[in-house]
C-alpha cells in the first residue's frame, strides 16, 4: 500500500505561522500535521505502508530547505520509503496528485494535508475505491456524495440545494493507482480544466461512470487545521484522544519550580516552568522557558520564552517571546512581544 500526500498549498489562512513552516509540517501536541494523518491512516488501512509519497510546494512559496529532510524522516519512521516530489504551479488538485505519478501505482491512500480525522472502519478489499466523508451540518461549503444501496452514486461540488450531508474530508483510496492516473493524463492531456484546474472530482466521475464502485468511508471526528482557531481546537481533540489512550506526553526532564501541569497536556524536552500553572489542553515544544504564567487551551511550538502571561487559545511560534497579559494571541516565528 501507497500513501500520497499533495501539501502544496502555502497554508495563507494560517499565517504568520505557516510564514516559515508549511502548514503540514505545524506541530500538533508534538508531531507535525502530516506525521499524524500519515499515521492515523495507516491504523485504519491495517496493511503494510510501502511508500509515502509527498507533494510540496517550491522553496519560493515559502517551503523550507529542510521540507524534504524532515518529510523523509517521517516516512522512515513508519518503515516506509519516503518519495519528495515538487508541485512548481498551483493547477488543481488531480494534479498535484498526477505530481507524484512515478510512485501512482498499485492499491494507494491520497490523503490531502489539511484535515486530521479519527475514524473506526477497515477498507473493503472488493470495492475499487473509497472516499472518507463527514456528516456535516451545513454542506453548501463542500463536496458531497450521494449513496444508493451503500456505494457511491454521485458526486456534488458545494450543492446550492440539499442533496447530501456527507461532505468528502480529502482522503480517498483507490484499489488500482494506475488507473487514476491514466484518467488524469487524460485531463491534462486534452487541458479539460474546471475553474481553470484540473480536478479530482473529474477524474472520480469518470471511474464511476467507468463501472468503478466506491465506498464511503465515514469517520468519527474530522479536525480542522486551516485556520488558528481551529488548529488550536484541534490541538485540543488530539491531547484528549492521546490521554484517554493512556499516553503520557510530558517529558520525564520538564523542570517544575513552584509550578503545576493540568493533564491533558504535551510539554517537551528541556521545559522549564516556574511559578505556572499549565493546562487543560496546551501543548509547549521542546527548549521553551515560561514563567509567572497561567495557560490554558493553547499550541505553543519549539524554543519559546514566555513570561507574565495569562493565554488562553493562543498560538506562538517558534522561538518567539512573549511577556504580557494578552490572553487569545497568534504569535509568528521569532515575533517578540515584550
Amino acid at each position: 500500500m501507497k500513501i500520497i500526500v499533495p501539501m502544496a498549498g502555502i497554508g495563507s489562512r494560517l499565517r504568520p505561522h505557516t510564514l516559515t513552516v508549511p502548514k503540514p509540517l505545524t506541530v500538533i501536541a508534538g508531531k507535525p500535521i502530516v506525521q499524524r494523518l500519515v499515521e492515523d491512516i495507516s491504523s485504519v488501512i491495517d496493511e503494510k505502508i510501502d511508500e509515502i509519497a509527498f507533494i510540496i510546494g517550491p522553496a519560493k512559496k515559502g517551503f523550507p530547505s529542510n521540507t524534504k529532510e524532515n518529510l523523509l524522516k517521517i516516512a522512515k519512521e513508519l518503515g516506509a520509503k519516503g518519495s519528495v516530489y515538487v508541485q512548481e504551479e498551483a493547477l488543481g488538485t488531480a494534479h498535484a496528485i498526477f505530481c507524484a505519478k512515478d510512485s501512482l501505482s498499485g492499491p494507494c491512500v491520497v490523503a490531502f494535508a489539511d484535515t486530521l480525522f479519527k475514524a473506526d472502519f477497515k477498507l473493503d478489499a472488493n470495492a475499487d475505491g473509497a472516499i472518507w466523508v463527514k456528516q456535516v451540518a451545513d454542506p453548501s461549503a463542500f463536496g458531497v456524495v450521494k449513496l444508493q444501496d451503500g456505494y457511491i452514486k454521485d458526486f456534488v461540488e458545494k450543492p446550492t440545494k440539499f442533496v447530501s450531508d456527507l461532505a468528502i474530508i480529502g482522503i480517498y483510496y483507490f484499489k488500482d493507482g494506475d488507473r487514476v492516473k491514466k484518467e488524469i493524463q487524460y485531463l491534462i492531456d486534452n487541458d479539460l480544466k474546471e475553474h481553470g484546474e484540473f480536478q479530482l472530482t473529474n477524474v472520480l466521475e469518470t471511474l464511476k461512470n467507468e463501472g468503478a464502485k466506491f465506498i464511503p468511508g465515514t469517520v468519527d471526528t474530522w479536525m480542522d487545521c486551516g485556520k488558528k482557531d481551529p488548529t488550536v481546537d484541534t490541538n485540543k481533540q488530539v491531547l484528549e484522544f492521546e490521554h484517554k489512550a493512556g499516553n503520557n506526553l510530558v517529558s520525564k526532564d520538564v523542570v517544575l519550580e513552584n509550578s503545576e501541569i493540568i493533564q491533558p497536556c504535551y510539554i517537551g524536552k528541556n521545559v522549564v516552568l516556574k511559578n505556572t500553572k499549565i493546562g487543560p489542553y496546551v501543548s509547549i515544544g521542546e527548549n521553551s522557558i515560561v514563567e509567572n504564567a497561567t495557560i490554558t487551551n493553547s499550541l505553543i511550538q519549539t524554543n519559546v520564552t514566555i513570561s507574565n502571561a495569562k493565554l488562553d487559545n493562543a498560538m506562538i511560534g517558534n522561538f518567539a517571546k512573549f511577556d504580557g497579559n494578552f490572553t487569545s494571541v497568534s504569535i509568528g516565528d521569532y515575533t517578540e512581544l515584550t
